[in-house]
C-alpha cells in the first residue's frame, strides 16, 4: 500500500489524523448492523464536515468483554487525515455529537461492553492527549483491540505489526466483501 504524500515520512495514521472506530452487534431501526454501518456513513460525514474521509473495509469480529454470547460484531474505522487543530473542547463537541448519533440508532448503555446497535469511540485526534471521566484521548485501549487494528490495517500496513501481536494465534476478524453503500 502506497503511503499518501500527506503523510509524513515515518508517522502512521496515529501520529496523525483523526480515526474513529465504528461497531455494532445490533439491529438498529434501520436494519441489521451492516445497514445501521451504511446509513451512518452520510450522518458521519455531516458530523466531521470533511469532504475526504477513509472508510476501512467492514470486518466481523468476536465481541470483547461483556455478557457471554452476545453476537459478532460489525466493526470499521474512518480516518480524516487533515483535521481542524485539535483541542479539548473541539474533541468535547466532536464526542457530544458521536454519542447523539448513537442516540439516534438506538443505542441505549444498559451495560460496559454489552451488545448494542452502535458504538463510535473517537480513536485519536492528531497528538492530542486528554484525560477526563468522558474521554480520554487517545483511546486508552485501540492498540489492544483487533476489531480497531484489523481496520487500521487495511488502511496503512503499519498497522499489520500490532494486529498480529494482538492476534497470537487467535483467528483474524473476518473482513468482509465490498458492497453497495460501503464503497473502500
Amino acid at each position: 500500500m502506497e503511503t499518501p504524500e500527506k503523510f509524513v515520512v515515518g508517522a502512521s495514521l496515529a501520529d496523525q489524523g483523526l480515526a474513529i472506530g465504528l461497531g455494532a452487534n445490533l439491529p438498529s431501526a434501520v436494519g441489521g448492523p451492516i445497514e445501521t454501518l451504511i446509513a451512518l456513513r452520510p450522518e458521519l460525514q455531516v458530523c466531521l464536515g470533511a469532504a475526504e474521509l477513509r472508510w476501512s473495509p467492514l470486518f466481523r469480529t468476536a465481541p470483547v468483554g461483556g455478557p457471554p454470547d452476545q453476537p459478532d460484531y460489525i466493526n470499521a474505522v474512518v480516518v480524516l487525515d487533515q483535521p481542524p487543530e485539535p483541542t479539548a473542547a473541539a474533541a468535547m463537541e466532536l464526542l457530544r455529537r458521536l454519542q447523539a448519533l448513537e442516540s439516534q440508532f438506538g443505542r441505549l448503555r444498559k451495560e460496559r461492553w454489552g451488545p448494542r446497535t452502535l458504538d463510535l469511540d473517537l480513536l485519536w485526534w492528531g497528538t492530542l492527549q486528554l484525560q477526563s471521566s468522558e474521554l480520554e484521548l487517545p483511546h486508552p485501549r485501540w492498540a489492544e483491540r483487533a476489531f480497531v487494528l484489523a481496520p487500521l490495517a487495511a488502511l496503512d500496513a503499519r498497522f499489520e505489526l500490532e494486529l498480529r501481536q494482538v492476534l497470537a494465534g487467535q483467528p483474524p476478524p473476518l473482513r468482509l466483501a465490498p458492497r453497495a453503500g460501503w464503497l473502500e
